[in-house]
């Protein structure tokens, strides 16, 4: 453990106590918001942003620890652990090092090479490979001849001979480790176009090639999905004569007459074995970077999303923009109560600038309308300027902001939504969605799956389990970061709080309804599941205003 710790606060640049003391909080239960912001003076201060990079590292690198102890006890049970291998696996720092030193230790499926021993053919592999017998190789070959076991001539000895070489060669952890430095140091990627006479998306990649060492995270992931859409043709070129060479400089033992045999195995092994796996892990990896690269961003962007300036206190219309099937609106009072609901045709093809004008001012008045939020989707522009229109005309001052509709239409379908609006049409909910993002980004947002928020490019190329954990962490700092108001919050928002899962959020509301608003911290420990190690994380994260 102490490893661990050491390494993380190596990587992280800070002291191997604040990474100590973080590892201890986390391992007792609490979370990382609630660490960031009431266990300053333990962790030193850490941002949520490394206490969640911390978190990632301490799983990673236990994982690695409990493989690696994994592979030994597999070897040792095989007995071929020595104090050499022990070594070479304690100083493996990814998995891909111990799954490569393990590679000769695995139980395989039946190969060329399985076979091959299973004839007798690996003490003339031996021989071969360590070329110290000077009889003619025909001569040694002949004593493995076996009618039974299918070896009729000494050719078919040498060449099962040479597949269990090729094998070994593919399974040398340093030869594969030599391999991927070289690759990754001077390989290129190449794309063509699959079909070159069609109009794409991926033209610019139809002949392209790159280093893949220089090649940024974006590409990465177009050059993956336009080969998804078989648009594109993908290969890595690699520096082959000189892994050949190195190959054949650190197996073959000058001119013996064993050469022109081993050459044949190295050829075979990086063509047959070696090659196709570097090219899958090479894809892996660069795949793998790309993703945390592109999720970091997404993280971003939807943290600034939902840290939007909420504006309180304001009666909205929520208008969704559309062409035929009309423009649907939504007035929404300043608690987030839906107040009214219709739809107007100021758009194409109906143009009923007239009867939509008389509607909106209608309702403008009535409610007293402070602000009109309209959505960035289709017809948006034609929306924007019969507002800006229409205002002019209104009893009072009325203003308009455009607001990011990305995922309204997700929400508006969901369970959720059907839960809080059941008796409003589908297409109506999506303008609420949009004038209750304008009163409040964060209670708003995260009702909504943090992948439909349209936060970036690719979020449906990268993993998808990843992408899910590092929205739902940034969406829990974001909700954590300016609290929530215990007597207005959904179950939805409440579910973020730092100590609080679905089932306790839900038992909060019905609570609150059955008792009226919560006038202090401590009634919470009357809410149903909600024990004391909860209300603990919680307490800190929860606003109660207007007590009285």
């Amino acid at each position: 453990m102490n490893k661990i710790i050491q390494t993380i606060a190596d990587e992280l640049q800070v002291k191997y106590s604040q990474v100590e003391n973080t590892v201890k909080l986390i391992d007792d239960g609490n979370t990382i918001p609630f660490i960031a912001r009431y266990r300053k003076e333990v962790t030193g201060g850490l941002s949520d942003e490394t206490l969640r990079d911390l978190g990632d590292r301490l799983t990673y690198l236990r994982n690695l620890e409990e493989r690696k102890e994994e592979v030994k006890k597999s070897i040792e049970s095989q007995g071929k652990l020595t104090e050499e291998l022990i070594k070479e696996i304690e100083n493996a720092i990814t998995l891909a090092e111990v799954e490569d030193i393990y590679r000769p230790y695995k139980q395989k499926k039946r190969t060329r090479a399985t076979i091959a021993k299973e004839k007798g053919l690996e003490p003339l592999a031996i021989i071969i490979y360590t070329q110290e017998n000077k009889q003619p190789i025909e001569e040694i070959a002949i004593n493995y001849i076996n009618e039974e076991k299918e070896v009729k001539t000494t050719q078919e000895a040498i060449n099962g001979a040479l597949d269990i070489i090729a094998e070994n060669i593919s399974d040398n952890a340093d030869y594969r480790k030599y391999i991927k430095r070289i690759c990754y140091r001077e390989a290129q990627i190449t794309t063509k176009g699959a079909k070159p006479e069609e109009k794409s998306n991926y033209e610019m990649y139809y002949d392209f090639v790159e280093n893949i060492n220089k090649l940024p995270s974006h590409r990465i992931l177009a050059i993956n999905r336009g080969e998804k859409e078989e648009y594109l043709k993908v290969k890595i070129e690699k520096p082959e004569n000189k892994i050949l060479l190195m190959l054949e400089k650190r197996i073959i033992k000058g001119e013996t007459q064993y050469k022109s045999y081993l050459e044949q195995a190295i050829q075979d092994s990086w063509k047959r074995l070696i090659e196709p796996s570097i090219d899958r892990e090479i894809r892996t990896d660069l795949t793998e970077k790309a993703e945390e690269q592109a999720i970091k961003v997404f993280g971003k962007n939807a943290k600034q999303l939902l840290l939007g300036a909420p504006l309180k206190g304001l009666t909205v219309i929520g208008f969704d923009p559309a062409y035929r099937t009309g423009c649907k609106i939504a007035v929404i009072d300043e608690t987030g109560k839906v107040l009214d609901t219709t739809t107007i045709y100021p758009t194409e093809p109906q143009n009923d600038i007239e009867g939509a004008t008389k509607t909106l001012l209608q309702l403008i008045s009535k409610y007293k309308v402070d602000m009109i939020a309209i959505g960035n989707g289709t017809a948006s522009r034609e929306s924007e300027m019969f507002v800006s229109d229409l205002i002019k005309k209104a009893p009072h001052t009325v203003h308009y902001a455009i607001v990011s509709e990305a995922g309204a239409s997700v929400y508006s379908a969901s369970k959720l939504a059907t839960e809080e609006y059941p008796e409003i049409n589908v297409s109506l909910r999506g303008a609420i969605s949009i004038a209750r993002r304008l009163q409040d980004p964060l209670a708003e947002l995260v009702k909504i799956d943090p992948k439909a928020i349209g936060v970036g490019q690719y979020q449906h190329d990268v993993n998808q389990k990843k992408l899910s954990e590092s929205l739902t962490g940034v969406v829990e700092d974001a909700v954590n970061k300016v609290g929530v108001d215990v007597n207005t919050a959904t179950p939805s928002l409440l579910s973020y709080v730092a100590g609080l899962n679905s089932t306790i959020s839900k038992n909060i509301v019905k609570y609150r309804d059955e008792n009226g608003k919560l006038t202090s911290r401590k009634q919470l420990l009357k809410v149903p599941k909600l024990g004391k190690v909860a209300y603990e994380q919680c307490a800190g994260f929860i606003r109660i205003y207007n007590r009285r």
